[in-house]
């Protein structure tokens, strides 16, 4: 499907504010951007880097008074969304070099405590896919999905004892929960179509039967419709916007999602 994703934020900044962006989705297997637009105001220079997660992200100093980001993208991206029941199970030592950083504990993913309630979680389970399945059935059933119940990440520690959160934390204890088990899992943050109600969103993808695959406890059924912005351990790599320097919070911050058919394959 093709869909025009956008972004806009509005920030009221007091002193010369130094930024970091992640806003910038890029093709690769799961999506084709077609056509971007990005438009900063007033106009600053940008720099653009590549961080270690392959993410695209924009660096640059804010000045005083009102400061605007805006972007939209034309994505083409999959009509549903891969399962692979039954997909094994990948031992460490046969793991891709770089897909191991995503086994170990991170900031908001303390997967050193949940061995214990992954193995109860995942029992009778095939290894692989399927234990990944169960911890996302859990999720849904057992921690409550309530967007605005909070601003700030939470661990997969305090999510669980919570036992509510935002997208953001329920995938964080999804991680933690597959690491646990030793399978790879990372967060992605990016758009997806006829979410309710609408906002950037957060969801994680696992490692198992030789590549990644989405999951996703917000949702009961995972449709199509997907654009990832960017890849990491956990909210700490993936922010969309990291500001240094007094607190700057956004005055107004709309996102957009809509399906297009100007495009054709």
């Amino acid at each position: 499907m093709w869909l025009r994703a956008s972004c806009d934020f509005t920030f009221d900044i007091a002193v010369p504010t130094p930024f970091i962006l992640m806003l910038r989705p890029r093709s690769g297997a799961q999506q084709w951007v077609a056509r971007e637009e990005y438009n900063i105001a007033p106009t600053v220079p940008v720099y653009e880097f590549t961080d270690l997660y392959g993410n695209l992200c924009q660096r640059l100093v804010a000045p005083p008074g009102r400061f605007s980001v805006n972007t939209v993208a034309e994505v083409k991206t999959a009509d549903v969304v891969d399962q692979a029941p039954g997909a094994e199970f990948i031992e460490v030592q046969y793991l891709p070099d770089g897909v191991l950083g995503y086994l170990l504990p991170s900031r908001y993913c303390e997967s050193e405590l949940f061995c214990q309630m992954a193995t109860e979680i995942t029992a009778g389970c095939n290894l692989g896919y399927d234990q990944v399945v169960a911890i996302q059935t859990w999720l849904r059933e057992r921690i409550r999905y309530e967007p605005g119940s909070s601003n700030t990440p939470m661990s997969a520690v305090d999510v669980n004892l919570r036992q509510v959160g935002v997208c953001r934390d329920l995938a964080h204890l999804g991680i933690a929960l597959c690491r646990s088990l030793s399978i790879p899992a990372r967060l992605v943050v990016g758009y997806l179509n006829n979410l309710e109600p609408m906002d950037l969103h957060a969801w994680f993808e696992a490692y198992v039967g030789g590549r990644w695959y989405t999951f996703d406890a917000t949702q009961q059924v995972l449709n199509g419709g997907y654009i990832t912005v960017g890849y990491g351990r956990d909210a700490a790599d993936v922010a969309v916007y990291s500001q240094f320097g007094p607190p700057v919070y956004p005055i107004e911050q709309r996102v957009q999602v809509t399906g297009i058919n100007h495009l054709r394959d």
